[in-house]
């Protein structure tokens, strides 16, 4: 039978998703063992379900005993380049967001603005132009604007 797309969610159906337990747990022991075997590496697990009254430990309680023990003897590491806390993550992000933020805020503004331009090239009130929220990065736009509209005639001209 072959494998197909699983979609990670809660199962529903509560004998299945015993059944699937059963057999995950299972394979991720499977994994382990040879994880540990192959590499040479310590390792252990420790599996709390409420399909058990005692949580599973791999591979004894005494050698994942040990195990986190030579954990808390090991110095601690330095943060790798790639490693970050969560405020560092999260503080990373927001700046990142709040960049895109300004960026998207400075191009609706000079779409708004692009579209008061059109529709004073079609008659519309001049009494609108006093709802521009920044008048500095309007009169910025408006004398680009100027530019455009000034070359545009100088190049039909020519």
């Amino acid at each position: 039978m072959g494998r197909r797309k699983v979609k990670h969610e809660l199962i529903s159906n509560e004998s299945a998703r015993k059944v699937t337990f059963r057999k995950r747990k299972a394979g991720l022991l499977k994994k382990l063992d040879e994880l540990a075997t192959l590499c040479g590496v310590f390792a252990c697990a420790i599996i709390f379900s409420s399909y058990d009254d005692q949580p599973e430990i791999w591979p004894s309680p005494a050698e994942a005993l040990s195990v986190l023990e030579e954990l808390e003897r090991s110095p601690a590491r330095k943060p790798g380049k790639y490693m970050v806390d969560q405020e560092v993550f999260l503080s990373t992000n927001i700046s990142k967001l709040n960049q895109q933020l300004q960026k998207q805020r400075q191009k609706n503004l000079r779409l708004e603005l692009e579209l008061m331009m059109a529709g004073c090239k079609e008659g519309m009130d001049l009494h609108d132009l006093k709802y521009i929220k920044n008048p500095t990065e309007s009169i910025q736009f408006l004398e680009e604007m100027i530019e455009s509209v000034t070359s545009e005639i100088e190049h039909a001209e020519n």
